[in-house]
């Protein structure tokens, strides 16, 4: 029996002609086809695991392999012919596989369910696109470490609460980014690891009644190991929904760096230029140079949290098994990835294109800002810090009443404050002195930056 070009695999049970409606409703090849080649590759491992329990023979096997390759040359030179009633890339493949070879085609499917294949395929399929993604990572961690090394001089005003706190290094800010995408890295590789378990050989949701090994069908296809449970298997989604909650998070880090950006690059703070590459301008105002680039990724990281959202409220209320709702799990999984993916290239072009302008972040830096550091000098002393914080703060309203600056206070005003200041307390009106006290691991002196830089450049080379 050879099915003809029209036949759906599961049509033998129906009479009835289905609605042309229903025919597009439920046909997911658009969707699904970017998987042709993981499809291919199950089939072809899942051929050999026949053969060597005696379902198919020899002759058979290497048939449906041969012809299988001749389907995949097909799909690489964009020349495989898409025919009425291949409603997903399962169908098709099997079709064009049968068209090819005759009946033996029709067997590469014994004992097989697209509920156990399509989720097989997706987990080869997603393995790849996770090793690109986490390339685009280290490429984007890489480009902040080299930037650091080379801008490693450049001070600029942190900020909490968007107000100005202390001095740092413009340095220390880029990686205060780099190591919030590397923790995304480390993530998406936890992520690959437990989804790295095969599903083929659980049949529609039972198992399999041919007693093919699936401990050497997984180690084919390059899996860590079989899945344990079949009604499990073809049911579950958890790493669909774990990569679209990683995406989702990967994409606020992005949004935070961007609207850091954003605020930065404003002719209020200037203290950044946008790539000429990464900015448009206004359709009625010349003046404009807008983030464009930077406010993409802001905006796109809520069109990524609205997928994973989407996709766990599918999955609450299903009951056991495989359901056609989960069809609906790659269209909204693809996206978020190819989201994903597009966001890490225009971020790495965003941070490569981008001028720090030197002169605005120094001038941006107010001596309140050392206010802490005025309180650390009495610490030095023996002063509890408890009372050290309120003696800068009198010191702040002592600047503030006068309508000066902190700066501006004299050794005299300050002691008249408490009487340890001596006159060394002027050292503390040192803007780069501020910075390299901070020396403790993970702070903005230079050398610790320089230190996460090296490390952080070392990780994205591995």
């Amino acid at each position: 029996f050879v099915r003809s070009d029209d036949m759906p695999l599961w049509g033998g049970r129906f009479t009835g002609e289905t609605d042309p409606v229903m025919e597009r409703f439920n046909n997911s090849l658009e969707v699904d086809r970017i998987m042709w080649s993981a499809d291919l590759d199950g089939s072809i491992a899942y051929s050999k695991a026949l053969e060597k329990a005696g379902v198919i023979s020899l002759d058979e096997g290497q048939a449906i392999r041969a012809g299988l390759e001749k389907v995949r040359t097909e799909w690489a030179s964009d020349s495989f012919e898409i025919k009425p009633g291949d409603e997903d890339i399962h169908t098709a493949n099997e079709r064009r596989l049968t068209e090819l070879i005759g009946p033996p085609g029709g067997k590469v499917h014994t004992g097989r369910s697209r509920n156990d294949q399509v989720v097989t395929d997706l987990r080869l399929h997603l393995r790849g696109v996770c090793d690109e993604l986490d390339q685009l990572i280290r490429e984007l961690v890489s480009i902040a470490a080299h930037r650091a090394e080379l801008e490693i001089d450049l001070l600029m005003p942190g900020y909490t609460h968007l107000q100005s706190a202390q001095p740092l290094r413009w340095a220390h800010w880029m990686l205060s980014h780099a190591w919030a995408w590397k923790r995304d890295s480390s993530r998406l590789k936890q992520a690959v690891e437990r989804l790295n378990e095969c599903p083929l050989g659980s049949g529609a949701l039972a198992g399999h009644p041919f007693c093919i090994d699936r401990d050497e069908l997984a180690a084919d296809l390059g899996f860590r190991c079989p899945t344990a449970n079949s009604v499990d298997a073809v049911s579950d989604r958890d790493f669909v929904v774990e990569l679209s909650g990683w995406a989702s998070l990967m994409m606020v880090h992005l949004s935070r760096f961007a609207e850091d950006l954003i605020i930065y690059s404003s002719q209020e703070f200037g203290f950044v230029r946008c790539g000429d590459s990464y900015s448009t301008g206004s359709s009625l105002m010349p003046q404009k140079k807008n983030p464009d680039a930077a406010e993409l990724l802001r905006g796109k990281s809520a069109r990524v949290i609205g997928r994973h959202v989407s996709l766990l409220t599918m999955l609450k209320g299903l009951p056991a098994a495989y359901n056609k709702d989960l069809q609906e799990d790659k269209q909204a999984l693809f996206d978020v990835l190819d989201t994903a993916r597009a966001s890490l290239q225009i971020a790495c072009g965003v941070l490569t294109t981008l001028e720090p302008q030197a002169d605005r972040m120094r001038a941006a830096l107010n001596s309140f800002m050392l206010a802490t550091d005025l309180s650390e000098y009495l610490v030095r002393k023996g002063v509890p810090f408890r009372e050290t914080h309120h003696v800068a703060g009198r010191a702040v309203q002592m600047a503030e009443q006068r309508g000066c600056a902190l700066t501006d206070l004299t050794t005299q005003d300050l002691q008249s404050l408490h009487a340890l200041f001596d006159e060394d307390v002027m050292g503390v009106w040192n803007f780069e002195a501020a910075v390299e006290r901070r020396d403790s691991v993970g702070g903005t002196s230079k050398r610790r930056v320089l230190e996460q830089a090296k490390q952080l450049q070392q990780w994205s080379s591995t």
